[in-house]
């Protein structure tokens, strides 16, 4: 059975739009069809078009995903749901009503979150034998530090420490070390840099402003915020985080911070600084 009349005349309207405007475009004019338009069979048009509304889904999927195989199936379920925001938000009701598939809303916080589960992909046996290996031939004070600081995290004390490292003393070899132990027991490290030549010398790191979303203009307040709110993923990343690590940090302004402070405090609703979460702060202090 073929499509009804009117929904030929949706069919060649939706061409028409997918050759030139965006996936987000199409996606729009197709809940405005559903809603006002009383579309004869949705489900046909829906299997027809569904590669053109997620292009944009899967840019942004596939670039989270780094190496790892993209599932169609989370891209279309993913389109349904910003499909059935948009419908809701016109008319109240939902996609099954209107004779669609309804979305799964468990994918929406679990499996699309990629900034989490990335940071849970690491190869947790390779990172144990390093573990192994490496421990023993720390010296005195990086083992003091080593100790202390996972003696934190295990107890979750989310004590504030300062690493004094002038360069040749090891800081980033101890700093891989914690990623490594606390990576092998699948619990979340956050590692940034004020640099972003640093940043690569540290196993998953990246830069302290596009983790956290550091505003760039850090004089004009002094209280000011991450970037962050509450319901996104970084969120979610942040309140699962056993250990947080900022390199070079007095290379830092002080007010980026503080930012962090009180963004760790409201996304994780507790007034214990950085949010009870335990931060390293490492750096040559002789370089401020």
């Amino acid at each position: 059975m073929g499509l009804l009349e009117d929904d030929a005349h949706w069919d060649q309207t939706l061409a028409e739009v997918s050759i030139s405007d965006s996936s987000y475009k199409i996606r729009e004019l197709f809940a405005v069809m559903l809603v006002f338009c009383q579309v004869g069979d949705p489900i046909k048009l829906w299997d027809k078009y569904r590669d053109n509304f997620t292009d944009d889904i899967k840019r942004r999927m596939s670039r989270n995903r780094e190496n790892s195989e993209l599932d169609v199936d989370i891209v279309y379920n993913q389109c349904l749901i910003n499909l059935e925001d948009m419908v809701i938000a016109m008319s109240g009701k939902t996609l099954l009503q209107f004779g669609l598939t309804s979305p799964s809303r468990e994918q929406e916080s679990g499996i699309i979150n990629q900034q989490y589960l990335n940071e849970l992909a690491y190869d947790t046996d390779k990172l144990t034998e390093e573990v192994i290996k490496s421990v023993p031939i720390l010296n005195k004070e990086q083992k003091g530090a080593y100790e202390s600081i996972l003696n934190s995290v295990v107890s979750d004390s989310g004590r504030l420490f300062f690493l004094d490292a002038p360069g040749g003393t090891g800081k980033t070899f101890l700093i891989n070390l914690l990623l490594a132990k606390i990576r092998s027991e699948k619990s979340i490290g956050i590692v940034v840099a004020s640099s972003g030549i640093a940043a690569t010398l540290i196993d998953g790191g990246k830069t302290a402003h596009s983790t956290f979303k550091l505003p760039l203009e850090m004089n004009h307040s002094d209280n000011i915020l991450c970037n962050i709110s509450k319901q996104s993923y970084m969120a979610h990343v942040i309140r699962e985080a056993k250990l947080i690590v900022w390199d070079e940090c007095t290379m830092a302004h002080k007010n980026a911070i503080e930012a962090l402070n009180r963004t760790l405090k409201d996304i994780r609703n507790s007034d214990r600084i950085m949010g009870g979460i335990t931060v390293v702060l490492a750096g040559d202090f002789r370089q401020t």
